[in-house]
């Protein structure tokens, strides 16, 4: 976590930030200096996150609102209590992400396929017009989308998920053009983090064998460029995707 404070007097909102890399973003924003709001469906563990927070000392203040980010009631109740408890929003990361279908694409559940794109893209789109109609329209702000190298390269086995990722990378570009120079947009790409959305996949190898860096990434991986991206050491990167992945894409495979 961060010890400078470049982020003091803004404020952010995290989707997704009950648990694993949302989490470990909320909470280097905090060390930041930021206020944050976290956000995800389950009302117990995003609570207890919030506890976990706190208990940090930050100077920041941390507000937990549940709500599930494919619904637009709970999305734009999240934008407007971020800007009702903190008099803004400033940054933005759409950290949710969703992965109910695995394998063969022909023998996919459709309106599975249809939720993956509605939770991984769709809200995502949602949130930022929202948080740019309430804020960032005419104060500025920054965005960061969470991605997947999934989104960057074919898997075979998590198809779906990546078609969804590489649609938000995707989107990640077009957004940083249609809404510069005040608001940036950029993504993360991460390889496989140790999380609990990922168990199964650290568990198939173990050893991390096919990273340069012979490891998984861990949560604060992530957040920690999360925490560059929205800051003004970045204030001329837009519409990036920046992979966090051990050097798992330089060898060619994934």
């Amino acid at each position: 976590m961060s010890d400078v404070k470049d982020l003091q007097g803004r404020s952010a909102l995290v989707t997704g930030a009950s648990r694993g890399i949302g989490k470990a973003i909320a909470a280097e924003l905090l060390g930041r200096g930021a206020n944050v709001l976290i956000t995800a469906r389950k009302p117990e563990p995003l609570e207890e996150a919030a506890v976990d927070l706190r208990a940090l000392g930050h100077d920041g203040k941390v507000v937990a609102l549940a709500g599930n980010s494919g619904d637009q009631e709970s999305r734009a109740e999240a934008v407007a209590a971020a800007v009702s408890e903190f008099g803004s929003l400033d940054i933005l990361i759409n950290n949710t992400g969703i992965n109910p279908v695995y394998g063969f694409l022909m023998d996919a559940d459709l309106d599975a396929v249809k939720k993956i794109f509605d939770v991984n893209v769709v809200a995502a789109l949602a949130y930022i017009q929202l948080a740019y109609k309430a804020w960032m329209k005419d104060h500025g702000g920054a965005v960061v989308n969470v991605a997947s190298v999934a989104g960057l390269r074919s898997t075979g086995v998590i198809a779906a998920y990546g078609a969804s990722k590489a649609a938000l990378i995707r989107l990640t570009e077009e957004l940083a053009w249609q809404l510069g120079p005040n608001i940036r947009v950029n993504a993360v790409a991460p390889g496989v983090v140790k999380t609990k959305f990922a168990a199964a996949l650290v568990a198939a190898d173990e050893s991390a064998s096919a990273y340069p860096l012979k490891r998984f990434g861990s949560p604060e991986d992530v957040a920690k460029l999360v925490g560059f991206l929205v800051s003004d050491e970045s204030s001329w990167i837009t519409g990036e995707t920046v992979r966090v992945d051990g050097g798992l894409l330089s060898t060619g495979g994934l």
